[in-house]
């Protein structure tokens, strides 16, 4: 029963943030929805919280109030209805919030890599925290299923975020600086899941050092 009781929690605080921060529709506009809309929301919000394996069929119906038909005349299966929840946390979490929090916050190439950190110093810090959802799906997925290729795919997506800044940056080699900055992301979030609230500074201590020590192209002059 306590542990009911702390999935509950956890996938209230998950559904108030979503409302708040990434303006997704209220319960009760949901409610308007049609199936296939009420469905991946329900799923949004049981995923996000506790991950794809944990949770059942019949637990995303009741939470959405939707027949098992209205499920399979919209999802071939679960393993679909998953690949469409990555596909959500793409457009919220990665572009809605991550990216765009990113622009707002900084100016140029390189603060813009270090104010990941700083995003995600807020976000270790929130209760409604539950990790990486593309890593938490890919690690609990069988090797080579759909299911863990899309989450790979949407890793990948970040990386390539990434990329596009270290090259902005004129950051020599920017698909390798993408790998280990990527890498030292991921790390602070396992971090935090492990209870380190101070995980994003760690990181971006860290990051500062290889910032600065990693090599630059030079500036290109342009000819009279």
């Amino acid at each position: 029963m306590r542990e009911a009781g702390g999935l509950a929690r956890r996938i209230g605080a998950v559904k108030q943030w979503a409302i708040e921060e990434l303006e997704l529709p209220a319960p009760e506009a949901r409610d308007r929805e049609k199936p296939r809309e009420r469905l991946l929301g329900a799923a949004y919000e049981l995923f996000a919280a506790k991950g794809v394996g944990q949770v059942g069929i019949e637990t995303i119906l009741a939470k959405s109030g939707c027949a098992k038909a209205s499920l399979y005349s919209n999802f071939d299966s679960k393993a679909d209805l998953a690949i469409a929840f990555l596909d959500r946390r793409e457009a919220v979490w990665m572009r809605g919030w991550l990216e765009t929090e990113i622009k707002r916050r900084a100016s140029t190439p390189e603060q813009r890599l270090l104010t990941i950190f700083d995003v995600f110093d807020g976000w270790f810090r929130k209760k409604t925290f539950e990790g990486c959802s593309f890593i938490n799906v890919l690690l609990e997925s069988e090797a080579d299923s759909p299911v863990r290729r899309a989450a790979g795919i949407h890793l990948s997506k970040i990386r390539a975020i990434i990329r596009d800044l270290a090259k902005e940056a004129r950051l020599r080699d920017p698909e390798k600086f993408a790998q280990a900055w990527h890498m030292l992301m991921k790390g602070s979030i396992v971090s935090a899941c492990e209870g380190n609230r101070n995980a994003a500074r760690d990181a971006k201590r860290a990051a500062r050092l290889i910032i600065e020590g990693w090599a630059r192209n030079p500036t290109v002059s342009r000819g009279r």
